[in-house]
């Protein structure tokens, strides 16, 4: 079977973490910090926070942008459910806004639009989760224009974007948003087995999240509220949580990083490869926006027929078949079980739903060979 998706551990990355376990340190090590420097220097971001995945990342940057009760997270609902989850941990409210069917991403007139409305019905959101999706960076520089209009605080949820570029800058700078997250799955551009990090250019968010993902405790003494009764002392100043990544895995995304140009760039020449063979099909590719430099993590494509015979069942069915991994990146979050007391109506998100009727996402990882994607373009194409 042909995977959607493949890691790729080196042997360098291998003598990485050896060189860990014979350490002093398997966790709260040199290795930690280390990373965060070079995430830091890579993104251009002035802080960042490693944590032990991004589901994690995204409950404690809501906590840090002191979302609560009462308060709106929207997001877009072609996500994990990671991407509104978050607000619920922290008793927010949940609203969705439908996405652009050419880039997968949130539609920002339909944003505009919606911001509009709420504003009038006194329900603005206080965060918006921007997801990447598939690694194509949205336009946050025109999203960032509408925040300073109405208030809110945005979250870059770049899981999918790790290596991709928006405007020259590396997506996770945070120039346009409050703070980005990133996710180093397995699957994702590069792993440190699980994982996740937070990125913000604010020491205030940097420092509560640094807080929030070890138990709400600090040693410093100069942040202490009481006086240091010995080098033992320590004190807890909110309910955190134990979120934090051990030197084991950051030596593992620590090595990754390093090719981690290397790795987008493949990703991107697999992708063009995929247009060239699959030219001429009733398909669309993502729209990549101007100015910006996809990481490729997802190669979602849609299928544009009107035949009954061929819909998306038809063709994941036979290219299973066949021995090709293929998947659907994502059923509409709106759509599970869970968020059915939310009473959220599917027609007022008509892009959402065309998407999930026509997505389907073919093979693509960095070790996928050129006779694997011929048959898998030949296999396709013979579909039709």
């Amino acid at each position: 079977m042909i995977n959607y998706g493949q890691h790729y551990v080196s042997e360098e990355d291998i003598s990485s973490v050896i060189e860990v376990l014979r350490s002093d340190w398997l966790t709260q090590g040199p290795m930690v910090p280390e990373f965060e420097k070079s995430l830091s220097e890579y993104t251009g971001s002035k802080y960042v926070s490693l944590v032990n995945s991004a589901t994690s990342a995204l409950h404690l940057a809501c906590l840090a942008l002191d979302l609560g009760r009462g308060d709106w997270l929207w997001t877009s609902p072609i996500s994990f459910v990671a991407s509104s989850n978050c607000g619920i941990y922290c008793e927010a409210n949940i609203d969705f806004v439908d996405i652009n069917l050419d880039t997968y991403n949130i539609d920002i007139d339909a944003l505009n639009e919606k911001l509009l409305i709420a504003e009038k019905e006194d329900k603005l959101p206080k965060v918006i989760v921007l997801v990447h999706m598939c690694g194509s960076s949205i336009d946050t520089k025109a999203i960032h224009e509408l925040s300073k209009k109405f208030k809110f605080k945005i979250i870059e949820d770049a899981s999918h974007a790790v290596g991709a570029k928006y405007r020259d800058l590396p997506v996770g700078s945070c120039k346009y948003s409050d703070i980005s997250v990133f996710s180093f799955h397995p699957v994702k551009i590069i792993t440190s087995a699980e994982g996740g990090a937070i990125l913000t250019n604010s020491p205030e968010i940097d420092d509560r999240v640094k807080s929030y993902r070890s138990h709400g405790i600090t040693k410093d003494v100069e942040k202490f509220k009481n006086s240091s009764e010995g080098p033992w002392y320590y004190e807890q100043h909110s309910l955190g949580f134990n979120y934090r990544m051990n030197d084991l895995q950051a030596a593992l995304g620590l090595s990754q990083l390093q090719r981690l140009d290397k790795i987008t760039l493949n990703r991107n020449e697999l992708a063009n490869s995929y247009k060239e063979l699959l030219e001429g099909l009733p398909i669309e590719f993502q729209r990549i926006i101007d100015h910006s430099y996809s990481s490729y993590h997802l190669l979602s494509v849609r299928i544009k027929t009107d035949q009954v015979q061929q819909k998306k069942r038809y063709f994941f069915d036979n290219l299973l078949r066949m021995g090709i991994g293929v998947n659907f990146h994502y059923i509409p979050i709106y759509r599970q079980p869970y968020y059915s007391k939310f009473g959220f109506n599917y027609k007022n998100f008509p892009n959402a739903e065309t998407y999930f009727d026509q997505a389907i996402t073919l093979p693509l990882y960095p070790n996928l060979s050129n006779s694997n994607l011929n048959f898998i373009c030949r296999s396709f194409r013979s579909l039709f």
